[in-house]
């Protein structure tokens, strides 16, 4: 599903089974002590001989088996549930392939310049004419930018919902590639579109001067990318240089939240939001919001389709509300949770977050240039 990843979060860092649920333990109040039974000793025992496994002193005995019983039960409480989804994020050096990486970086630059020629050079491409054809639509901003939005989301979410059928017929590589084929330049066209307008909608607040806000904007903003979806770090997958998979992904970020995208985009839409302060601003954050939220449905509408059972585990396990899992108990944290963030996917998506919000100027002249 995400191809999103790219046509939506990435350019838009513009600114910056039936499982039984998992509770936590709790000793009843009313008992201190563990129930056990007495057995009765074999008639073959000495009378005055010590039993097997067991202290004549009774006080001993009773300290021993507490103990023992109190460890099984803080080892059950702290121990997470094995897992049914993959381990996201994972990147090992070893088991990657020089030959995938040239071809990753060969098929990049040739989809680069395919979308330069047939889109975004005025002299040769269709994105000025098909922007001009949106805005005959109207004469406000706002409603152009929603349509915009519209026009993508319905084709992102329309191929996405036709995955399962497309790969049948033509395959999981050439699905992507036609997937991401039409996705991508509707999505720098809209893009492009909110860079150019986003100071021409009504004023409706003014909080750039305000202490803090920009501190609050950079941040939020800077957060909202380690919400990406875990596929996006499958750049190979994206590329359709190794074949493309629907994954189940159930760690890392989506422990917090099983639908890391969709929140990431209402932070960035926020954040945004407050900076601007404008119409077109809001317009553009309530479209994006709104096909996020779709998205989450129809993904997990997806998932449950193609793994059944697994997902409706890893469902019960996850929220959609950041963090809700977590405080209610049916999430368990590993002990060393922080370490599914230290990966390489992870400090990629750092400096690329960085680098995006010092290139602004840049991106800003190369949209200004365009004239859409």
């Amino acid at each position: 599903m995400k191809m999103a990843s790219l046509a939506v979060s990435i350019p838009f860092s513009l600114v910056p089974h039936r499982s039984s649920r998992q509770t936590l333990g709790v000793r009843p109040a009313s008992s201190s002590l563990p129930h056990f039974k007495l057995v009765k000793l074999p008639k073959s025992t000495r009378f005055g001989a010590k039993p097997t496994g067991f202290s004549s002193n009774p006080t001993l005995f009773l300290g021993r088996f507490r103990a023992r019983s109190s460890l099984g039960d803080a080892a059950d409480d702290e121990s997470p549930a094995p897992l049914v989804g993959e381990d996201s994020a994972v990147f090992e050096l070893a088991k990657q392939k020089v030959a995938s990486w040239l071809y990753f970086t060969l098929i990049l630059g040739t989809v680069l310049l395919v979308l330069d020629v047939v889109w975004i050079d005025n002299n040769t491409g269709f994105g000025k004419a098909f922007i001009d054809a949106v805005s005959g639509l109207s004469d406000s901003h706002e409603v152009v930018m929603l349509i915009l939005i519209l026009i993508f989301a319905t084709v992102h979410s329309g191929l996405a919902s036709l995955r399962d059928i497309g790969e049948k017929l033509i395959g999981e590589r050439a699905f992507r590639v036609l997937f991401a084929g039409i996705s991508l330049p509707l999505a720098v066209s809209t893009i492009v579109y909110f860079i150019n307008h986003r100071y021409d909608g009504q004023q409706l607040w003014e909080l750039q001067d305000v202490a803090g806000i920009h501190q609050l904007v950079w941040i939020s903003n800077f957060i909202s990318f380690f919400f990406l979806y875990p596929s996006t770090f499958n750049l190979l997958e994206v590329a359709a240089v190794d074949k493309p998979k629907m994954h189940l992904w159930e760690t890392g970020i989506m422990r917090i939240t099983r639908h890391p995208q969709m929140v990431g985009q209402v932070i960035w839409c926020l954040a945004h939001t407050i900076w601007i302060g404008n119409s077109v601003a809001v317009a553009a954050s309530l479209g994006l919001i709104g096909h996020h939220l779709f998205g989450a449905w129809n993904g997990d509408r997806r998932l449950a389709i193609r793994y059944g059972e697994d997902f409706e585990v890893v469902k019960r396990r996850t929220s959609i509300v950041p963090f809700a899992a977590i405080l209610d108990g049916r999430q368990k944290l590993p002990k060393e949770y922080y370490k599914e963030f230290i990966r390489l996917p992870y400090v990629a998506i750092t400096a690329l977050t960085l680098g995006a919000y010092f290139a602004h100027p840049l991106m800003q002249a190369a949209s200004f240039r365009l004239h859409w």
